[in-house]
């Protein structure tokens, strides 16, 4: 039986991917094969001998302790884009609830409980709430990958004009974006020229901070600035001033935290961007599937450690090795197969950064320690035999 240690609740749509005649699947098992989870942080926990892989339902992989994980070959899986349209939807609607004054508006009108006379009172002081339209004005998106190009694409149906930037894009976003959006090659140019700008670039100690008193100081005055991926991509210091100068007119922040709440004209939701039922049965499904894909048949996908290695399964042993990516190593696994005269029917092999994964399907049994040997090679981190 494969054991699946589950974190968090996870939606029964993605529990379902694992047939119950293989799978163990408890949120107390030992010495799992597979982690579930969601936000529970990992950072603490003795990281088991047995554990193979770990799957995040959903994009960020903060509260997972990434480079212990690689050290010892634990594939680490995210699911990009499969909460995209819950964030792009409430990207959406603070487009309007940065213009419109409509939170305000609700509160004001509320107090209004128990006076005579509400209808009259709410026609006289509605001008104090008074707002602008998006239609025409200008946004920009920095960072163009599942959620920006959903955010771009539908800005335009509401008629504003899209400005992208995004030094890294896929080509498979490419093929998503519709060509009206305007590349833009320098952040600058978005925050001097955009009424709006939104944030959906990943927290790496490179962008920690980007969003700091240089960018700001030339942002066009009372423009709203959105933020839907970390806090710490905004300097807090830097982003109060601005605000109390109205260089930004409005903040919109998916994750507040206790410096921003206390700010002026800052909207602070608390963290609902993939809060959404479809959203979580969405990235269950997808974990789960890519979870048990990887622990059956070596294939990844969306890994955010280790390469997208992916070779049709026929059934025949197949043998799967995380190693350091240096000269010579799939040289020294090859020859170890030929000399204890294993035949390889197919091989693939690729690379990210500092590591690399092998996979190669046999003709054939292995025959002798070969197992073992294989794990002895200097550079290699992990071995299974599937």
């Amino acid at each position: 039986m494969i054991k699946i240690q589950t974190l968090n609740n996870i939606s029964e749509h993605g529990m379902k991917e694992f047939p119950l005649e293989n799978y163990t699947i408890n949120n107390q098992l030992n010495e799992p094969d597979g982690i579930l989870l969601r936000s529970h942080s990992m950072h603490e926990m003795r990281i088991p001998s047995s554990l193979k892989a770990i799957a995040r339902a959903g994009a960020g992989v903060n509260n997972i302790p990434i480079d212990e994980c690689t050290s010892r070959g634990i594939v680490v899986f995210n699911t990009p884009g499969a909460n995209a349209n819950a964030v792009k939807e409430l990207v959406l609607t603070s487009l309007f609830l940065s213009s419109r004054r409509i939170i305000e508006g609700i509160e004001w009108t509320r107090s209004l409980f128990g006076e005579e006379n509400v209808s009259k009172i709410v026609e006289a002081g509605k001008k104090e709430f008074a707002g602008a339209e998006i239609a025409g004005k200008k946004l920009g998106i920095i960072g163009l990958g599942a959620i920006g190009a959903l955010v771009a694409n539908d800005a335009l149906a509401l008629d504003m004009e899209v400005y992208g930037y995004d030094p890294y894009i896929s080509v498979e976003t490419a093929w998503r974006l519709s060509r009206n959006v305007q590349r833009i090659d320098n952040l600058e140019q978005i925050f001097s020229t955009c009424d709006y700008i939104t944030i959906h670039v990943p927290l790496t100690p490179e962008t920690k901070g980007f969003v700091n008193e240089k960018l700001l100081s030339g942002m066009k005055k009372g423009a709203r600035l959105l933020n839907f991926s970390r806090s710490e991509l905004v300097d807090d210091v830097a982003l109060e001033y601005a605000l109390n100068n109205g260089t930004v007119g409005v903040y919109v922040t998916d994750f507040p935290n206790e410096k921003v709440i206390g700010m002026k004209n800052v909207i602070p939701i608390p963290h609902l961007g993939a809060s959404t039922t479809e959203s979580e049965e969405n990235c269950a499904r997808m974990a789960a599937k890519q979870l048990k894909n990887y622990l059956e048949t070596g294939n990844i996908k969306n890994s955010v450690n280790f390469p997208n290695v992916e070779l049709p399964y026929t059934g025949k042993k197949r043998i799967t090795i995380a190693h350091k990516n240096i000269p010579n190593m799939v040289g020294q696994i090859t020859g170890l197969l030929a000399k204890y005269q294993v035949n390889i029917a197919d091989m693939l092999n690729r690379s990210k950064g500092a590591f690399a994964y092998t996979m190669i399907d046999l003709d054939e049994t292995i025959n002798g320690p070969v197992e073992q040997l294989l794990k002895d090679i200097e550079g290699v981190i992990s071995v299974r035999i599937i």
